[in-house]
């Protein structure tokens, strides 16, 4: 098993080697002191291991010379990627073939990487520490589909409370069942009735009310690649990505109507999974209709980011807590932002808020106190336009801890708060129209608390009172140095149809 990552009082560049069962891949991250991470480098390739393992129990001679091949290119990329310590793990395939020793033995002594087999229980573990973690979900069942098998993880309070290891793997079900071109009816029924067995058989229990069903793996991330690219959506990473279960069944049927050479043209869908995609979107299927979801929330991570993260504690840390890390780590990485300056927009604009809208829902006011955050980090662009800039980079970057909508709420008031003319449309379906109102009085809150902040003295905090009257609003600021209307105070009038008065202290 591969040793657990240790708090840390630097970062440390660590490359994660993952022998899978269809596909290997390996990933140079730099782990932040604070246990956040972010991609350096990374390759991939198709390897096809568990393909006759099932029948002859043993890789085959031309798997075993494109690992090797592929191993090599991933220990350069290592090198190249400045990885200062590197873990290598193999799963199903690996755990299944009789010639698995023979393989890691030269692995060992031409490459110089010790590749640990681990286990079902283990590779469950990594993959719900890596897919959960950055996700906005207390409960629910999780699951890694992976060539070979599918690890199932069951949470509650972000807390392991089982897991299962089955031989369901995406391209084990596609060789196993899906002979013809494309798949035949009852080809595709002995798919879907095997693996209702496996799951009935396993005791995999029904989802419970409050619970969500949460997927990870290539075949669920080119799912919902698919899916994506079928509609208009405002947001291109699949991590936080909610597929419904009509979508699903459709997609499924979609894909398993299309001979081989067809699949390759689908849009979304990788290259080289059209020869275990059907198989592996049954399997997903089949789980979410068993387990009666609703929909799937898929996450963009699994065991890789799960060794880089894993340091032994039972329960994983609170969403909050994600949130406040990765904000921390995507502002840190520009000059332009201040930790002081952007600690004190933000309590500006919640001591607004508190005032103003008392009655905001708590994804508003995560929103509204993530752009001010994060508002700085647009003039690492430009310092005119920094509100845009900002907008689009909360959408185009990794932001863990909000979920899609959280995340279009908190570019939209970014953007807002900069063009009193944008609007929530470009944020559909995530966004609504009557989205539009709350969106626009948060965008002004912002702008006042920004007007405020840059023109009190630095350092310290900001102390504000807010008198909220039927025609009147007035802010006293003590610290602040003066203020004039100009036209915010036009523009907060017409989002809250009361005057604005913002009076400066004597301090």
């Amino acid at each position: 098993m591969p040793e657990k990552t240790a708090p840390r009082a630097e970062p440390l560049s660590l490359a994660v080697i993952d022998i899978g069962s269809n596909s290997g891949r390996v990933v140079v991250y730099r782990v932040e002191a604070e246990g956040g991470f972010r991609i350096q480098a990374t390759t991939r390739a198709a390897l096809r291991l568990v393909r006759g393992v099932d029948e002859r129990h043993a890789l085959s001679d031309e798997a075993i010379a494109r690992t090797l091949e592929a191993l090599r290119d991933f220990k350069a990329i290592a090198v190249g990627g400045g990885a200062q310590r590197s873990v290598a793990l193999a799963t199903a395939a690996l755990r299944d073939a009789e010639n698995a020793p023979a393989l890691l033995e030269r692995i060992r002594t031409e490459l110089g990487i010790d590749v640990q087999v681990i286990s079902g229980e283990q590779e469950a573990w990594y993959g719900f520490v890596g897919a959960v973690t950055g996700l906005p979900v207390e409960h629910g069942v999780l699951f890694d589909l992976g060539g070979g098998s599918m690890q199932l993880t069951r949470f509650r309070e972000r807390r392991r409370l089982r897991s299962w290891s089955l031989p369901l793997g995406s391209l084990r079900l596609s060789d196993a069942f899906l002979a013809s071109d494309p798949p035949k009816a009852a080809e595709v029924r002995r798919v879907q009735d095997h693996v209702r067995r496996a799951l009935e058989e396993a005791g995999v229990p029904r989802l419970t009310p409050g619970e969500a069903l949460v997927g990870t793996g290539g075949s669920v991330r080119n799912l919902a690649k698919i899916d994506r690219r079928t509609r208009d959506y405002p947001i291109r990473r699949v991590h936080g990505y909610v597929i419904t279960l009509g979508r699903l069944k459709a997609m499924v049927s979609m894909l398993a109507a299309k001979k081989a050479k067809e699949r390759r043209g689908v849009p979304g869908l990788n290259e080289d999974r059209g020869d275990s995609i059907v198989g592996g979107s049954l399997a997903v299927q089949t789980l979410a209709e068993a387990l009666d979801a609703r929909e799937l929330l898929v996450s963009g991570r699994g065991v890789r980011e799960g060794v880089a993260l894993d340091v032994g504690t039972e329960a994983l840390p609170p969403v909050a807590a994600v949130r406040e890390a990765s904000l921390l780590a995507l502002c840190s990485r520009f000059r332009t932002w201040d930790e002081a300056t952007a600690a004190r927009r933000s309590s500006v604009a919640e001591a607004l808020l508190r005032a103003l809208e008392p009655g905001a829902s708590p994804e508003l006011r995560d929103a509204l106190l993530a752009a001010a955050r994060v508002l700085d980090v647009g003039r690492a662009v430009d310092f005119f336009d920094r509100h845009e800039h900002a907008a689009d980079m909360v959408m185009e970057t990794d932001l863990y801890g909000l979920p899609h909508r959280g995340l279009a709420l908190l570019s939209a008031i970014l953007r807002e708060a900069g063009d009193e003319d944008s609007s929530v449309r470009g944020y559909a379906p995530l966004l609504a129209a009557e989205d539009a109102g709350a969106v626009g009085r948060a965008a002004v809150l912002l702008a006042l608390a920004d007007d405020i902040e840059e023109r009190c003295p630095p350092g310290g905090a900001l102390d504000v009172e807010c008198e909220s009257g039927r025609e009147e609003v007035k802010v006293t600021v003590r610290t602040l140095a003066g203020w004039r209307p100009r036209g915010l105070a036009e523009r907060f009038e017409r989002a809250f149809g009361r005057r604005l008065t913002v009076v400066p202290g004597r301090a």
